[in-house]
């Protein structure tokens, strides 16, 4: 679906702990990103900071729409700073983790960029590059738990 970005991953962990690693911030921090003002709280607005390899610093404002644990968390993010998030300012990112031999499917869909007016030169390379972030971070976080027991990540 134009719009859609996907991804999921499936981790060796019951989704209660990944559940922590989604929405904790002490944890979001170890797989993706490096700064993190959030509490799990429909309407909270925080933040998340990154530092690229190439250097600078991004800062996105984050607005927390949905917390169903251990299950599904959203937010909207990419809104200007100082504005509230919406479907024509902002993209939307759902979390969804599900039950999955013996450990738990994470699914990370992000949709909105199409909404945005973007043209489509921008659309394609915005959804490139979070496709490519998804990805990373995604891997990162089954990583944490890679020849590990689910004891052994906090």
């Amino acid at each position: 679906m134009p719009g859609t970005i996907e991804q999921s991953v499936h981790i060796d962990a019951p989704v209660e702990i990944v559940w922590r690693m989604v929405s904790e911030p002490d944890e979001v921090v170890r797989w993706f990103a490096d700064e993190i003002d959030l509490r799990t709280a429909p309407g909270y607005r925080g933040s998340m900071t990154f530092h690229p390899d190439a250097g600078g610093t991004v800062r996105v404002p984050i607005t927390v729409e949905s917390v169903e644990p251990p299950r599904r968390f959203t937010f909207r993010w990419n809104h200007p700073e100082g504005t509230t998030a919406g479907p024509t300012n902002s993209t939307f990112v759902e979390f969804t983790l599900t039950p999955e031999d013996g450990g738990t499917r994470v699914r990370v869909v992000e949709t909105g960029h199409d909404g945005l007016g973007w043209p489509r030169d921008q659309q394609d390379a915005f959804a490139d590059d979070h496709n490519d972030g998804w990805t990373t971070h995604l891997a990162r976080l089954e990583q944490l738990f890679v020849g590990r027991s689910a004891d052994a990540t906090r």
